[in-house]
C-alpha cells in the first residue's frame, strides 16, 4: 500500500539548447526576473550614469585640490625664525629675527612686544626690501606702551 508520486512531464515543449526558441524563452525569463527583482536595462543605465558622474566628480575635486595646493601657491617661499629679544628700557624692546627667502623677494613682517599677561604692548610692521642673499638677520627696535617682558616676530607675508 505504498503510494508513489508520479509526475506527468510534457516533453513536447522541451527545446534544444542554443535554438531560437530557447533564446526567446531565456530572454523572457531574464526580463521577468529583472522586472521582479529590479535589475532592468534602465536601472543598469542609471547605475552606469551615476558611476561615471561620481568618478568625474572625484576627479574634478582632486584636480581642484592639486591646483590649490601646488600650482596656486606663490613661486617664492620663505622661512622665518625668532632669534631673541633685548629689553632696552621700560618703553622699548629690540627684536632679533632671521628671514630666509629666494633672492629678490620683498616681504613685510609684523613684530610685537608682549607684557606679563601676554597682552600686546608694542606692534610694528617692518618692510623688508629685496636682496641678493638668501638669509638675512634683522634687529628691530620697538616702542611699547608699558613695560614688555618679551618681543617676537608675529607674522610675515609676501608683498
Amino acid at each position: 500500500m505504498s503510494r508513489e508520486n508520479t509526475q506527468n512531464v510534457d516533453t513536447s515543449s522541451v527545446v534544444a539548447p542554443g535554438t531560437e526558441s530557447d533564446t526567446a524563452e531565456g530572454n523572457a525569463t531574464k526580463d521577468l526576473l529583472a522586472e521582479r527583482y529590479g535589475h532592468t536595462d534602465t536601472d543598469r543605465r542609471n547605475q552606469r550614469y551615476w558611476a561615471i558622474a561620481g568618478v568625474t566628480g572625484v576627479t574634478v575635486v582632486l584636480l581642484a585640490w592639486l591646483g590649490w595646493a601646488g600650482v596656486g601657491q606663490p613661486g617664492s617661499q620663505f622661512e622665518t625664525r625668532d632669534l631673541g629679544y633685548d629689553l632696552i628700557s621700560e618703553r622699548e624692546v629690540s627684536v632679533r629675527f632671521e628671514v630666509s627667502t629666494t633672492p629678490g623677494t620683498e616681504l613685510s613682517c609684523a613684530v610685537q612686544a608682549l607684557n606679563a599677561q601676554y597682552g600686546i604692548v608694542g606692534w610694528k610692521v617692518v618692510d623688508i626690501p629685496p636682496a641678493e642673499v638668501r638669509t638675512r638677520v634683522f634687529n628691530q627696535p620697538l616702542r611699547t606702551s608699558e613695560p614688555a617682558v618679551t618681543g617676537l616676530l608675529y607674522e610675515c607675508w609676501l608683498t
